[in-house]
């Protein structure tokens, strides 16, 4: 089969052929058969626009993706050659970037805002290309359709945020400008005001309004208004604008205070304190800031004649009333004043009120007696018969007071009475009378106390004391009242009289008791002298170590036994320091003088000291027969010499005679010495001579030693002179007769008791 012409699908796609095979026999034989053909597809044909230029409208601010129209374009081919892809091929400035085109099936979307205040109008060139190449073109034109999405826009020119209230009507107080970018009717405005302001609205040209009062202004009502300007289009919906203006209304003084009550009352009690608030005046200015600052003034008048500025004075700032004195609710009962308030405008302004102070009775006074008069001399008494029935008026007390109110209310009560089953006190009317009848026995004198009370609080009370005369005649009653003014003083002498012998008891009670603890601590005290005192002690010389070459001092350290006195508690004999602390020299050059030298410390230390004293030589030691006894007694054959017992025990008087003999011994003993002497009192001077001491001590004997101290000078002068010259025999020379003894005293006596104790 041979094609004989061209074919064209896009007339005739498929060809149907029957193909008949013809044998040559008789009868002649054939056969069919059908041949189906398909004509193939070749791009021969272009995409066709159904139209060249497609329009299209699109309302403002429309939703991004908004399908605006749908271009379409065919292709008589088949296959791959009749798929079409659209796209822009070219596109306004103003439209880039707002529509996008579908490439399959040329949709022509939305895909940024449009506004129709900015385009109007766009367009856009769209191309169909097929598989093979083949192209065509159309143009489409989007017109934008405008819609109400503006509202109107207000502009203020000018505007005044104050104004005055005396301001006059048609003050100009805003100008505002109002445009619409919307056209049409959605571009027409129309500008309201809210209701129930003192402004209004005009408008001068299409856009411009002006804002003016249109009435008088007073800040006391309103002081400021909030205008609110109401700009709305035509356009369906329709669209508004709003502002709201604030004006303020300046302040002008055209209000003068005004109290809060057209007068006042104040109470205040009598007796009160100068300077104490009785009451607060208020007034208020309905202006502002210095116009509303209100001043009180007390206005000068007079109470009773003298200025009411010496009654009460206002406190300018807070308008509270003083009272400047104590007032008297029996001198003054009421006043009145007037208080000015005044502003502090320009010019000020000002109002007055009335102030009327009450002042409050106090029971500050007792009950007055006017009946019976009571005067302390006076002997007049209220008679009453013997023969008076039950129920006879004595008398009538009569008493006021001054006060007021229940304050004065008076009640009348018998306190005393000489009998008080005769007579009653009527409770409120003060008669006195007989509740019995009177009989002989009644005594003729009769003493009543009427006590008169008010009902105050606390209550006050008068006592009036009467004397009533039971007896018929005023002879009897004159002789029985004689007595009785003075009662009362014999009474309170004898009061006063009791008080003071209790005084003077109780004074002289106190003062023999402190003398007394005086006496027993002054006693104590000199005790405790004794016991701490730095008394001479008589020094002691032990055998073969007197200081007899005139050297002056001792060798060696020795150990001295001291005696101290016998009431102390502790032990009676103490080992002295070293020698070399306490030395005793004898001076050849003068004889019978004694020079104490003390470099450390005295040989009367602290009865307590702790420190331990090395045990005495053996050298220091005496015999039995060596030891000093009691001048002028003598013992027995068994007992040596100079160690007798004491013939009888020492008392207190003694003990203490025997110390004091000691301090006159050494008095004695350094009589004599001359101006080198050192460590000693005035006392022990040259001029202190031994004519001053008495002559039970004129013999003192000194133990260790054969000298015996007398008051006569040259018999002292020659024991001295003696007892230097005359070494202490060894201890081995105890068999040596005893010098002969001087007679006892009590301070031998203590110190030979004392060492045989020891």
């Amino acid at each position: 089969m041979v094609l004989e012409r061209p074919l064209d699908r896009e007339k005739r796609e498929h060809l149907s052929l029957v193909l008949t095979a013809v044998d040559g026999g008789e009868p002649q034989m054939t056969g069919t058969m059908q041949i189906l053909i398909t004509v193939l597809d070749v791009n021969d044909n272009a995409p066709v626009f159904t139209q060249p230029i497609y329009k299209a409208s699109i309302t403002e601010n429309a939703p991004v993706g908004t399908v605006v129209m749908t271009v379409s374009a065919t292709d008589a081919d088949d296959g791959s050659n009749s798929k079409i892809t659209y796209s822009v091929s070219s596109i306004l400035d103003d439209a880039s970037g707002l529509f996008e085109v579908n490439s399959d099936t040329g949709e022509i979307r939305l895909k940024g805002n449009v506004d129709y205040e900015e385009a109007r109008t766009f367009q856009i060139n769209i191309r169909a290309t097929d598989d093979g190449g083949l192209v065509d073109s159309c143009k489409v034109i989007i017109d934008v359709t405008d819609m109400n999405d503006n509202k109107p826009d207000i502009h203020i020119i000018s505007k005044s945020n104050v104004i005055s209230e005396d301001a006059k009507t048609g003050t100009i107080v805003t100008m505002i400008n109002v445009q619409d970018a919307d056209s049409g009717e959605n571009g027409k405005v129309q500008c309201t005001m809210n209701d129930n302001m003192p402004v209004v609205m005009k408008s001068t040209t299409s856009d411009f309004y002006s804002l003016m009062t249109d009435s008088d202004l007073d800040r006391e009502r309103a002081s400021e208004y909030n205008i609110t300007v109401t700009c709305s289009d035509e356009g369906v919906p329709s669209l508004s604008s709003s502002v709201t203006l604030t004006l303020q209304i300046s302040d002008v003084n055209d209000n003068a205070p005004v109290f809060e009550r057209s007068s006042y009352e104040a109470y205040i009690v009598e007796n009160n304190t100068p300077g104490l608030s009785i009451f607060t005046v208020k007034a208020r200015d309905a202006d502002w800031n210095q116009n509303a600052r209100v001043s009180y003034i007390l206005e000068d008048s007079s109470v009773n004649g003298v200025p009411v500025s010496s009654y009460v004075s206002v406190s300018a700032d807070s308008g509270v009333i003083h009272a400047v004195r104590s007032f008297d609710y029996e001198q003054i009962k009421d006043f009145q004043f007037r208080i000015k308030a005044q502003d502090g405008g320009s010019p000020p302004l000002s109002s007055n009120v009335t102030v009327k102070v009450m002042i409050q009775d106090q029971n500050d006074n007792p009950p007055q007696v006017l009946y019976p008069v009571q005067t302390g001399g006076s002997l007049v008494a209220e008679m009453v018969p013997r023969s008076a029935d039950v129920g006879y008026l004595v008398t009538k007390v009569v008493a006021v007071d001054v006060d007021s109110g229940q304050n004065a209310w008076l009640s009348y009560k018998l306190q005393k009475a000489t009998d008080r089953a005769l007579f009653e006190v009527g409770l409120q009317n003060g008669e006195i009378r007989t509740i019995r009848q009177v009989t002989d026995k009644d005594a003729v004198k009769q003493r009543l106390t009427v006590i008169v009370e008010d009902n105050g609080q606390p209550s006050r009370s008068a006592t009036v004391i009467l004397n009533v005369a039971v007896a018929d005649s005023f002879p009897e009653v004159l002789s029985e009242f004689t007595d009785f003014p003075h009662d009362k003083e014999y009474n309170d002498n004898l009061t006063f009289y009791l008080v003071l012998a209790l005084a003077v008891v109780s004074f002289l009670f106190i003062t023999c008791l402190v003398v007394i603890i005086s006496v027993k601590i002054y006693r104590w005290r000199q005790s405790r002298i004794l016991y701490h005192s730095n008394l001479p002690v008589i020094p002691y010389y032990p055998p073969r170590y007197s200081d007899t070459l005139g050297t002056g001092t001792l060798q060696h350290v020795y150990n001295y036994e001291v005696c101290r006195t016998t009431d102390s508690r502790k032990s009676d004999c103490k080992f002295g320091r070293a020698g070399s602390q306490n030395v005793l020299i004898m001076d050849p050059s003068s004889t019978g003088t004694m020079q104490r030298m003390q470099t450390e410390k005295s040989i009367l230390d602290e009865p307590d000291s702790p420190l331990e004293q090395k045990p005495p030589n053996n050298d220091w030691r005496f015999t039995q027969g060596q030891r000093p006894g009691p001048s002028g007694a003598t013992g027995g054959p068994e007992v040596a010499m100079g160690t007798g017992p004491w013939p009888q025990p020492p008392t207190e008087a003694e003990q203490l005679q025997a110390l004091m003999a000691a301090a006159n011994e050494v008095s004695e003993a350094t009589a004599t010495l001359g101006p080198g002497t050192m460590g000693l009192s005035t006392r022990y001077s040259p001029q202190f001579t031994l004519q001053h001491v008495p002559d039970y001590r004129q013999n003192v004997y000194i133990p260790g030693s054969t000298a015996t101290l007398t008051s006569n000078p040259q018999q002292q002068q020659a024991t001295a002179q003696q007892a230097a010259q005359q070494a202490l025999p060894p201890p081995q020379a105890s068999a040596q007769p005893e010098p002969p003894k001087a007679a006892q005293t009590p301070a031998s006596k203590k110190k030979s008791t004392k060492k045989e104790k020891k």
